[in-house]
């Protein structure tokens, strides 16, 4: 139920390759994670951890308050919400999340939730929120019809931009918020288009054999910065479109400082624990172990899924499963409460990630150790 408190699962550890005090956040022997690697999951006044389990049997939103060591509340009930949607306003007392095709605003002090808006017959995904706190965008499947809702987080002036393949992760620009950045799959990945779903653009024409995942953007630079799987870190220069190659390494899901001097990143294939790599000269540092499965069929290869790599997986899936909303249980990205998803808390002085090191996806929570030179 709405409010139920459950005690504290906090426990501290000593990661084994690093030193850096280790928070574990969650215990319980089902799936818990942290909100995606596009989101913090800590409040601005870094005394609350919000997070995502299933141990009421359904995906539904918790906290660990205060944090890291107090007792974990039950934030919502009933129908499951999107495990990877919810979305912090700046404020630290709202938060947004996707049921099925409407969004919801839940408040912390009461956790009485608002509908915001709903898209009837559609299947929506993680949210964005812009930097002036007014818009927020969302990745959405309507029938045959793939793209983004966007519209304002007060329930206005909502409106569908159709897109003729599937999208994920669209993001606010920084400083432009009138732009949208997503990502379409399969090739090519990277675009963007206004918020009035004017001025449609692919920013980078490739072919899916260059694996482009995890692209954001790079801190207040309004720049992006984008893996190619599994090989290397790059930038992507809003304005000239130039690409500029900060390392050769095998990065995977990306979350930048603030300032974008730093880009934080996971690995696998194989898992070298979580990094932090230097923006202008691409070293990096390590922060701890993650000791998590990383599933996922499609990460041992270099190139996108393709039609019968999806055909494969959701032969074994329940029906009417979507990869990308509910891939939880898709064995060809995911699922992906065995990724990581590392991303820095507000103060930027800790990491938090999910692993399944004990059989069950916990969240953890890593002090960033003081840098030994890098590599």
């Amino acid at each position: 139920m709405k409010n139920s408190l459950f005690p504290s699962e906090h426990a501290v550890e000593r990661d084994p390759s690093t030193g850096a005090v280790v928070h574990r956040l969650t215990s319980a022997p089902c799936i818990n994670h942290a909100t995606y690697f596009l989101q913090s999951s800590i409040t601005p006044g870094g005394d609350a951890l919000l997070f995502t389990s299933y141990r009421t049997g359904s995906a539904q939103l918790f906290s660990v308050e205060p944090f890291p060591g107090g007792p974990i509340r039950q934030w919502t009930c009933g129908e499951p919400i999107h495990p990877f949607s919810p979305a912090i306003h700046p404020d630290g007392e709202r938060v947004f999340f996707v049921r099925g095709g409407a969004i919801f605003q839940i408040r912390r002090d009461t956790l009485e939730e608002t509908g915001i808006v709903r898209f009837d017959g559609a299947q929506l995904g993680e949210i964005s929120l812009s930097a002036c706190s007014r818009w927020l965008t969302a990745a959405a499947k309507r029938g045959s019809e793939n793209g983004i809702v966007a519209g304002r987080a007060d329930g206005a002036a909502w409106h569908f931009i159709a897109f003729p393949r599937t999208v994920i992760h669209p993001q606010f620009h920084p400083l432009e918020p009138e732009w949208i950045e997503f990502a379409a799959d399969p090739a090519p990945r990277i675009h963007r288009v206004r918020l009035d779903g004017s001025q449609l653009e692919c920013l980078y024409q490739h072919a899916n054999d260059e694996f482009v995942v995890h692209e954001t953007f790079l801190g207040r630079t309004g720049d992006l910065v984008y893996t190619v799987w599994p090989h290397s870190l790059w930038r992507l220069d809003w304005q000239s479109l130039e690409r500029t190659l900060i390392c050769r390494f095998n990065a995977w899901h990306i979350t930048p400082n603030r300032e974008g001097t730093l880009v934080l990143c996971d690995t696998n294939h194989p898992d070298l624990g979580i990094f932090l790599i230097e923006a202008s000269s691409g070293r990096r540092f390590p922060v701890c172990e993650s000791r998590s499965s990383n599933g996922g069929s499609q990460w041992k290869l270099s190139r996108y899924a393709l039609a019968e790599d999806f055909a494969a997986a959701r032969s074994t899936l329940p029906s009417g499963t979507l990869s990308w909303m509910e891939n939880a249980v898709d064995t060809v990205y995911g699922p992906q409460w065995t990724h990581p998803h590392p991303s820095f808390s507000p103060d930027e002085r800790m990491v938090v990630f999910t692993s399944d090191r004990s059989g069950h996806p916990q969240v953890y929570a890593a002090e960033i150790p003081p840098p030994d030179g890098g590599q």
